[in-house]
């Protein structure tokens, strides 16, 4: 195992942050697949995971038993991770700016194109390695400022070298789920399968510039501007939801730790053999997911559980107004496996309640959670 630390300013005068890598493996192998959790970094169950994960792979590099180089950060938000409110810490979102820590990632397709303008060949290896280069040149030539924005370069830039980038998430009580890309989903679907996904969500262009969409999206983007020369998708992408944020729990990690070794040696970088399981569910698309809105405030109760296949029409939650004591009652217009809800049980009116994972797109514009 190799450490590498790297510096991310602080807001305030004389203040700083550091963000660890472990790398494991040859730094020149194939496949490199690198793993990240907390991102959000109020969502601790990807980063036991990750830490889990690297733990495994110390054992396995002393054994011999890496083909390929994983690289991991098990808290990839030193910021988000120091940022506390009366006790509670709150690192979904940049208490600087109210910027999500998993949006705005640069659009690096512009400027690689113009580096690559007359040096694509006949040969995709070839160019898959000057669009690789060419990508890390264009993030190179940035000058960020807010130390939100170096964290956005500095995660980029390590994971852009990868073949995979496995995201580590929970949202507030879910089952597993991920969200990935068409051109991705060959390569996930093998992931979904191994930690039990209850739903696979498809967005191509999910709104926000979200990080594992800035780094797929320049390979799709460069391929349709050079269109005579082969470009094949370098990296895949997707981001994991480990359930909810109190699920921490060092035996379920543990198993969740195990899945995703079992997805390096599916992918070839670790020795030996896996048995894939029956996918728990068909992808779906993003913008056929419905996100139940309250239309009351009150307090919220749930007559679905989370894994259950929804109908149209049913009914999902109640809440209770604590005036008069009416109940009303919310429904699912959409059919689908209700995957995720708030961990919280007070509503007001306008506040996300429940995702359901439909068949039918019929949604538009930004997709994702705030």
């Amino acid at each position: 195992m190799h450490e590498m630390t790297f510096a991310i300013p602080g807001y305030g005068a004389s203040t700083q942050h550091s963000l660890t890598l472990l790398s494991f493996g040859n730094p020149d192998a194939r496949p490199h697949i690198h793993i990240q959790g907390g991102l959000h970094a109020d969502e601790a169950p990807g980063m036991l995971v990750a830490r889990l994960v690297a733990d495994r792979l110390a054992r396995l590099e002393r054994s011999g038993a890496l083909k390929g180089r994983v690289t991991v950060l098990p808290a990839a938000n030193p910021i988000g991770l120091a940022q506390f409110v009366h006790g509670d810490q709150t690192g979904r979102f940049d208490l600087y700016d109210g910027r999500n820590f998993n949006r705005d990632y640069p659009d690096l397709a512009p400027a690689a194109a113009e580096r690559l303008a007359g040096r694509l060949g006949a040969d995709p290896a070839v160019n898959m390695i000057l669009v690789r280069t060419a990508l890390l040149q264009a993030l190179a030539d940035r000058t960020p400022i807010a130390p939100a924005d170096v964290l956005r370069a500095t995660l980029l830039r390590l994971a852009l070298p990868a073949d995979v980038v496995l995201d580590l998430h929970c949202d507030g009580e879910a089952t597993v789920h991920l969200y990935t890309q068409a051109a991705s989903l060959e390569r996930i679907l093998p992931l979904a399968a191994l930690t039990g996904c209850r739903a696979v969500l498809l967005a191509d262009v999910s709104g926000g510039e979200p990080f594992d969409e800035a780094l797929v999206r320049p390979w799709l983007d460069l391929a349709a501007r050079f269109p005579g020369h082969p470009i094949p998708c370098g990296c895949a992408s997707t981001t994991l939801e480990l359930r909810g944020r109190v699920d921490v729990d060092r035996r379920q990690a543990g198993a969740d730790a195990d899945a995703l070794i079992a997805y390096l040696v599916h992918a070839g970088a670790v020795a030996g053999t896996t048995t894939l399981p029956p996918p728990a569910c068909a992808p779906t698309p993003l913008a056929g997911s419905e996100a139940l809105i309250a239309p009351v405030a009150g307090l919220l109760s749930y007559v679905a559980s989370l894994g259950d296949e929804i109908a149209a029409g049913q009914t999902l939650a109640e809440i209770t107004d604590l005036g008069t004591g009416a109940v009303t009652p919310v429904r699912a217009t959409t059919a689908g496996v209700f995957f995720a809800r708030p961990a919280t049980r007070i509503a007001e009116p306008g506040k996300r309640i429940g995702k359901i994972a439909g068949s039918t797109p019929f949604r538009e514009g930004a997709l994702l959670s705030p």
